[in-house]
């Protein structure tokens, strides 16, 4: 696979945003990258957007579906698709620094890790800075479940090492949950504290939904880490108190 980093972009209604997110990843300083978007019936002009940069270079690589599955399916589609070596996660409101790829590989590499994420900025949806969201050195599966610090547009996972995976079909916080499924296979998330990325905060969003949020990641401890109660509401109060952080 020859270091291919293959980037998995779910798509849905995202004109309004799909152009700045294509053109991070074009002005990546790293070049050996496929990226495979797929479009999740969109009703607006998405399409004809997505289109247009797939026929002008070959490694945007474009899936129409023909009927809506959500977003944790979508990215599977694309997971199934994806020939590189390297797994990396941007959703399209969202954008990358340039050097994102080329300094995170070179991070992934120099260290011999497997399972990667990086400090990333939240902007408002018209592009002004919120704030920096930071890492931790080192997250394996006890720490995740109190502190979901990792941003899925910032992690970059080497397959080789970890094994086939995809998204647990989910309608929300399957990235949280894919996070945990690797975790469990014993490998570590190891942060590289520099800002490679931007995390939109859009209003319509689950994420930008605080109790919607809370909701989820409660669902994730009781139905699909099975956690008993007690050490389920011990996880959330810790969680609820370090999402407060990243917000101040």
């Amino acid at each position: 696979m020859n270091n291919l980093v293959s980037i998995v972009t779910p798509s849905y209604n995202s004109e309004k945003f799909i152009e700045e997110c294509l053109n991070s990843v074009l002005s990546q300083s790293y070049e050996n990258w496929e990226l495979l978007i797929v479009d999740d019936c969109s009703k607006d002009n998405s399409k004809d957007i997505i289109a247009g940069f797939s026929s002008k270079d070959r490694r945007i690589k474009s899936i129409f579906l023909e009927k809506n599955i959500g977003a944790a399916e979508a990215r599977n589609v694309a997971i199934r698709k994806a020939k590189g070596k390297y797994i990396a996660f941007l959703d399209s409101d969202d954008m990358w620094l340039p050097q994102k790829l080329e300094k995170q590989i070179d991070f992934m590499k120099v260290n011999n890790y497997a399972f990667s994420f990086s400090a990333y900025e939240r902007i408002e949806e018209g592009g002004k800075v919120l704030n920096e969201i930071a890492t931790i050195p080192v997250v394996n599966y006890d720490t995740y479940l109190k502190n979901t610090i990792i941003g899925c547009l910032t992690v970059i996972i080497d397959k080789e090492k970890v094994g086939e995976f995809k998204m647990p079909n989910i309608r929300s916080s399957h990235d949280m949950a894919l996070w945990l499924l690797i975790m469990k296979r014993g490998f570590s998330a190891y942060g590289c504290n520099e800002v490679l990325s931007k995390y939109r905060v859009v209003s319509s969003s689950n994420t930008a939904n605080k109790v919607k949020a809370a909701k989820d990641v409660w669902k994730v401890y009781r139905q699909v880490e099975k956690l008993s109660f007690i050490y389920s509401a011990w996880c959330f109060t810790n969680y609820v108190f370090n999402a407060f952080k990243k917000r101040i």
